[in-house]
């Protein structure tokens, strides 16, 4: 029997997904969240499908060994390439960020003209195009691998010069085509909305993957009564715990940043032993 007061697990190539930790937070707060961030294998994004679902398959085994009652896989290419093996494979409730995105933007287009930016494996497996065109067969979705995002986000040059240069660089594609809506299909990009909505304008709707996946994780704990039924975090054994595969006390001082917690702990495991 699942204990509802068990902690949430939710994995990433690296920093990123804490753009996810960060919202399930702010939907959730009375839950508690084991995070792993892949730091060592950082990115995804250029890595062949097997490689990925290895890699998805070694962090599921650890998170399960710190029992957690379900999973959010906070990584957009995780969830295009390895989601539907290892939902198959391992008997816990997961849910994935592509799927939550594709329908907000879906929802909020006004022109039919959607542009997903991604990286090159999200843009290769064309997952985001598949599920809108599900919802509506008159969108028109473009794709652009922007595979330069994740390691300045991962440096932390949010709103360096080059981090704006670069940005123009890939986004002028989908200016030309007049989208007016924009997913930010990697976990890592919701972190450079400053600079995006910089270059797109105002009238770009930005949808951030992350927000719409704690919604959706909301309704799954509720669906299935797992809701914590703690109501406080205060105690330090019920606060949220990180993980990394390297570089923890540089992953610790940039998540301070993202989530801003009080009582952040981050330890290195060998995530090849899983």
């Amino acid at each position: 029997m699942t204990d509802n007061n068990a902690p949430i697990g939710v994995f990433d190539s690296g920093v990123g997904g804490l753009t996810v930790f960060r919202e399930i937070m702010r939907q959730l707060p009375n839950e508690r969240i084991v995070y792993f961030g892949d730091t060592a294998r950082v990115p995804y994004g250029s890595k062949s499908p097997e490689t990925v679902t290895r890699y998805s398959e070694q962090i599921v085994n650890f998170l399960k060994t710190l029992n957690v009652k379900a999973i959010v896989v906070a990584c957009n290419t995780a969830s295009a390439l390895a989601m539907e093996e290892i939902e198959n494979k391992y008997d816990i409730p997961m849910i994935e960020v592509v799927k939550p995105g594709a329908k907000a933007a879906a929802e909020a287009t006004q022109n039919n003209r959607i542009g997903v930016i991604a990286t090159e494996a999200t843009i290769k497996s064309n997952i985001y195009c598949r599920y809108i065109k599900n919802l509506n067969n008159e969108i028109s979705v473009t794709g652009k691998a922007c595979p330069l995002f994740v390691p300045l986000v991962e440096e932390g040059l949010l709103n360096d010069p080059v981090t704006i240069d670069i940005a123009g660089r890939y986004l002028n594609d989908l200016i030309k085509i007049d989208i007016d809506t924009l997913i930010l299909g990697c976990t890592h990009y919701p972190l450079l909305h400053e600079t995006i909505t910089r270059i797109m304008g105002g009238k770009v709707a930005l949808i951030n993957p992350a927000y719409e996946t704690a919604r959706k994780l909301k309704d799954l704990l509720t669906d299935l009564n797992l809701l914590t039924e703690n109501k406080t975090l205060k105690d330090a054994s019920h606060s949220h715990r990180l993980y990394v595969s390297d570089s923890a006390e540089k992953f610790k001082i940039f998540a301070n940043t993202i989530i801003n917690y009080r009582n952040l702990t981050t330890k290195t495991i060998n995530i090849e032993e899983y």
